[in-house]
């Protein structure tokens, strides 16, 4: 079989999402993370023009941008076990959830949660030694400027409004999230589907559960009276129980993980 290969930042949520899928579906894959600062590059070259974001699978000769995109290639390569409900009304609600939370929580989430690690300089430290993997000491000061302001240019992190902007849209995902699994054990049907992932993985920032692919030696104070004034939410604690059910990686991923550099 061809070797597949995630091409992914390990902080990132949407990176989150694919290798859940790929893990969730025992598929054997190989990661790399490109050097910090060139993966849009990177990303660019291998989706030949169409992407400029983690993640990007390479599988059938193909670079697949979009976690969306890569979960439905998956979904049709490798159908077991499935993240597609069955049933069409259930399969139907899954991808517009999935839609919903790609397009109304996940980009609002990384804004928040980089603005808020961008506006402290020891957190600024240490999301750069987990995004720019060389000259951390000698080179410290001028990947801190760098890594600010390419984080402002493409997701506007430094700015306040915005990001109380982007702590409304979050929560406005989270009052949906919260009505749509009223009564609901899983978003779409009775099992584990692609919504349900996508809700997880996409959270994970703000749960941070024990499998979170990064966890801060502290989190910025604002972010953490944003997490604990929604700790209550019946959302949250599903949250945790989906990784708890459904993310334990298979034993040959792990060793992929830990090879993640290119």
């Amino acid at each position: 079989m061809e070797r597949i290969t995630l091409i992914h930042v390990p902080v990132s949520h949407y990176s989150e999402k694919a290798r859940w899928a790929l893990d969730y579906k025992r598929i054997p894959h190989s990661r790399r993370w490109p050097p910090g600062g060139f993966h849009p590059l990177v990303c660019w070259v291998l989706t030949r023009g169409k992407h400029q974001t983690v993640p990007v699978l390479l599988m059938d000769g193909e670079g697949i941008g979009d976690s969306t995109e890569i979960i439905r290639r998956l979904e049709e390569r490798f159908p077991e076990p499935p993240l597609y409900p069955a049933d069409p009304d259930e399969r139907r609600r899954a991808l517009e959830l999935e839609d919903f939370l790609d397009e109304e929580l996940g980009g609002y989430v990384r804004r928040l949660v980089y603005h808020h690690l961008t506006s402290d300089p020891d957190m600024l430290v240490e999301l750069a030694q987990h995004q720019i993997q060389y000259g951390h000491d000698v080179m410290m000061g001028l990947n801190k400027r760098i890594l600010y302001r390419f984080l402002d240019l493409r997701f506007s992190t430094a700015s306040p409004e915005r990001a109380v902007e982007a702590e409304r849209k979050v929560l406005a995902a989270l009052d949906r999230l919260d009505a749509e699994l009223e009564g609901r054990e899983y978003l779409a049907g009775d099992g584990f589907s692609v919504a349900d992932l996508t809700a997880a993985a996409l959270l994970y920032p703000f749960t941070m559960p024990s499998q979170a692919p990064w966890r801060p030696s502290r989190l910025p104070q604002a972010w953490v009276d944003f997490s604990e004034a929604n700790r209550g939410r019946p959302c949250h604690d599903w949250a945790l129980a989906m990784y708890e059910r459904h993310r334990a990686p298979a034993p040959a991923q792990a060793a992929a993980a830990a090879s993640a550099s290119a």
